[in-house]
């Protein structure tokens, strides 16, 4: 079995920052990359960034600047940094994976979400 934990989720004013963190634990032999995702109130999940092994990073374009991804896959652990919050970052952001088990398989992976709340 495989769960990500998630933690740093919480309520900030518009303009501060928060950093969330996220680690992969459980039974698997390894990531090739992990990512953010979210979900506002009403709209449907999207990806917000990803960063790979070998360290390439991706983000959508509402982020860009903004959000820093950062990792360190020898804790299978990711990080996403948020400055310059604003009211519409406010959702469920939510950790994915997709790992590789013992068995050579694939298996995705969610994480159980925590709420960022930005507001004044």
């Amino acid at each position: 079995q495989v769960t990500l934990v998630e933690s740093g989720g919480g309520l900030v004013q518009p303009g501060g920052s928060l950093r969330l963190s996220c680690a992969a634990v459980g039974d698997f032999l390894g990531v090739n990359a992990m990512a953010w995702y979210r979900q506002a109130p009403g709209k449907e999940r999207e990806a917000v960034a990803l960063v790979t092994r070998v360290g390439a990073t991706n983000y959508t374009d509402s982020v860009k600047g903004r959000f820093t991804i950062s990792s360190d896959f020898a804790k299978n652990t990711i990080y996403l940094q948020m400055n310059s919050l604003k009211p519409q970052d406010t959702a469920v952001y939510y950790c994915f994976t997709r790992v590789v088990t013992s068995m050579l398989k694939y298996l995705e992976v969610w994480g159980q979400g925590t709420l960022v709340t930005v507001s004044s």
